[in-house]
């Protein structure tokens, strides 16, 4: 049976561009996020999680869903091969000054140029952003 693995994101888009971030020991990007714990649900796992990775407090009030994206990722991201991520998106605002936690070695402001640098999933939020004209 394949392992489904279910995730949340922060899409924080500016100039045309979107944050990634590189946790340390990986050599891949992804959207800032992460897998919830216990009863959590989306917000209070985006909150928690964005707190956690970019020590930012995301404003609960101005959190929009943005679409949810599921694919299959190789082993390389992070994941058993095989395994299906599903990510659901959500934008918000922000207080705070976004900087890596311990737990980030690189933060990022990618173009639509930078699609291979991020998993499957990820690259289909890309496409969708790039088709809505909101990354260059």
């Amino acid at each position: 049976m394949p392992i489904f693995v279910d995730t949340v994101a922060w899409v924080c888009l500016k100039d045309g561009r979107i944050l990634c971030a590189r946790p340390r020991g990986k050599d891949i990007f992804y959207i800032p996020g992460g897998k919830r714990e216990g009863n959590e649900d989306d917000l209070q796992t985006l909150l928690r999680e964005i707190a956690e990775e970019l020590t930012v407090a995301l404003r609960p009030a101005t959190v929009t869903h943005v679409g949810t994206y599921e694919a299959h990722q190789p082993d390389s991201a992070g994941h058993p091969d095989g395994a299906l991520v599903r990510m659901s998106c959500y934008a918000g605002e922000y207080s705070g000054t976004l900087t890596a936690s311990g737990e980030i070695a690189e933060l990022a402001w990618f173009g639509y140029t930078d699609r291979p640098r991020v998993p499957a999933v990820d690259q289909l939020l890309f496409d969708d952003l790039k088709a809505a004209g909101q990354l260059r």
